[in-house]
């Protein structure tokens, strides 16, 4: 019977079904609390979802290319739609995306959806993990949720690497090129892993069906157990993290039910993620194998370049000084092992230790589901700035011939620029990025206690001019003035009758509370009560 006399009770079909499922798996409890749980509603807390939904057009057009490409590195003579490489001798797996996009029926369409897919993907990982890295969405209890999105980062790359690499067009074979210095170049193993990958010398006749099973199973298989853990399973047991303002605290979430206001959202900005991937495929051409010709070892394309999320690591090793060890007979080749494997460990080492050094350095082992505004961390911003600005040289660094080229000036500058600029922009950034913070900081304290600048100037009685400024309401004041867990707590404590504190005998100690000096200052806080009363402006 309905609880109220003028509800509507659902059909008794459906209502056997949910007695059904509830009486085997115990869903109904979860399903009242899951349908009830409230989701913030910022712009940011969505781009999560874009790489979600990326993901699943992904795997869509990725099911339906699979139906017509050949994974073989037998030779072949075209005999297909294009006419310029009609009679040319290519592997199978380049004549068959080559059928794919000339004769297959929406074929074309499907590839650069699929490419365009996962350059969407990928960004809005990098976004994504941007804005959990500058707002300290990685602290506790997510610190789990953090390692998994860097893993899902290096394999969602490699995957993209492995996926180009499908078709055995020159560029994609310029890049396994590559690829295969670089495992050369390992000492002792490189050998070995060489011949195991390629199955024999390069290219050989392995790797393309080997990186297509890779491709197409192993790594999607571990992404369909990550994802979900990493977007469901974990942020459905946690609450929702979410901005300072009015009603937010850190134990309650200001937001809408997830049915039905939520669940209607995501729907529509699902629609919206595909059309707009759509709309890139069908007006912007990506990846033009045709152009480039099936690989030829002793061949390649003036100004090759790979996907904008693999220039990174082109760029290191264009930049990277032509060093090498000889020792007792053998030669370890430093100007390939420290950008192809050394670059790439720091940066992610770094990233999958920070919530850990940070919790080190800040004494701070609160659970936080407040987040912070970048501006009240200074450091922490600062570091962010150091290391968008690291990622961003070694990108651009990728592509110092295009540039030289373009600009007409010699390529040794455009390198010797990079080289510099990897040690000197991280450091500048950092420092540009602590002053804006701290400008940010003043002007907000500034519109707690004083208001709005309106332009308007008016003279006292006593002759005096002043600028009318209108108190904030309590919305926009919210952010600056609530109260919120502190981001560091103080570790130095001052020494007792000449004893030396604790945490301060030994070197490891000393840096530690030298580091949460640094942290601390200038750490942005809510101004107090009465410094926040007394923007009593005077009124229009």
């Amino acid at each position: 019977m309905p609880a109220n006399p003028g509800d509507r009770v659902p059909p008794e079909s459906l209502a056997a079904a949910g007695r059904a499922i509830d009486e085997r798996f115990g869903a109904a409890a979860f399903m009242r609390k899951a349908l009830r749980k409230a989701f913030p509603d910022h712009w940011s807390f969505l781009l999560g979802e874009i790489a979600m939904y990326s993901f699943l057009i992904i795997v869509l057009t990725g099911v339906y290319l699979t139906l017509f490409f050949v994974p073989s590195m037998n030779e072949v003579v075209y005999d297909g739609s294009y006419g310029p490489l009609r009679g040319v001798r290519m592997s199978e797996a380049y004549a068959s995306t080559l059928h794919i996009t000339f004769d297959v029926r929406g074929g074309l369409l499907m590839r650069q959806i699929h490419h365009w897919s996962t350059n969407i993907f990928l960004a809005a990982i990098v976004i994504h993990l941007l804005r959990n890295f500058f707002t300290g969405a990685f602290r506790k209890p997510r610190e789990l949720n953090w390692l998994i999105g860097i893993v899902l980062f290096m394999l969602v790359m490699v995957n993209g690497l492995f996926g180009y690499s499908l078709p055995d067009d020159l560029l994609s074979g310029t890049g396994l090129r590559i690829l295969e210095g670089v495992i050369a170049s390992i000492p002792v193993v490189g050998s070995y892993a060489l011949m195991f990958l390629f199955g024999g010398e390069f290219p050989g006749t392995e790797i393309i069906p080997r990186l297509y099973v890779i491709h197409i199973l192993l790594i999607p298989g571990i992404l369909l157990a990550l994802i979900p853990l990493h977007a469901v399973v974990l942020t459905w047991r946690q609450t929702h993290t979410q901005f300072p303002g009015k009603g937010s605290t850190n134990t309650t979430v200001r937001g809408y039910p997830f049915f039905p206001v939520f669940i209607a959202k995501t729907t529509a900005f699902f629609l919206w993620v595909f059309a707009a991937t759509a709309l890139l495929a069908t007006f912007f051409q990506i990846n033009p194998i045709w152009l480039f010709g099936p690989y030829d070892p002793g061949a390649i394309s003036s100004g090759s370049q790979p996907d904008w999320y693999m220039g990174w690591l082109e760029g290191s090793l264009r930049m990277m000084p032509a060093w090498e060890i000889n020792a007792w007979g053998h030669t370890v080749p430093m100007s390939v092992l420290i950008p192809a494997l050394g670059v790439p460990g720091v940066l992610f080492t770094g990233l999958a230790v920070y919530p850990f050094l940070e919790r080190w350095v800040t004494g701070d082992n609160r659970v936080h589901h407040l987040l912070d505004r970048p501006r009240d961390v200074p450091a922490r911003t600062g570091i962010g700035a150091g290391g968008v600005v690291f990622y961003g040289v070694l990108w651009a660094g990728g592509g110092n011939d295009v540039i030289a080229d373009h600009f007409d000036i010699p390529l040794f500058w455009t390198t010797w620029f990079f080289r510099f600029a990897i040690v000197l922009g991280p450091i500048l950034a950092y420092i540009a990025a602590y002053r804006i913070c701290l400008g940010l900081q003043r002007r907000d304290l500034g519109l707690a206690r004083h208001g709005l600048e309106t332009g308007v100037i008016r003279r006292l009685p006593n002759g005096e001019y002043i600028e009318v400024e209108v108190p904030l309401g309590e919305e926009r004041l919210a952010p600056v003035t609530d109260a919120r867990p502190p981001a560091a707590v103080a570790l130095e404590r001052p020494d007792t009758e000449g004893v030396t504190a604790p945490a301060a005998r030994t070197r490891l100690g000393r840096l530690r509370i030298a580091l949460n000096r640094r942290f601390l200052r200038d750490l942005g806080s809510p101004p107090t009560p009465e410094s926040a009363d007394k923007h009593k402006a005077i009124g229009p």
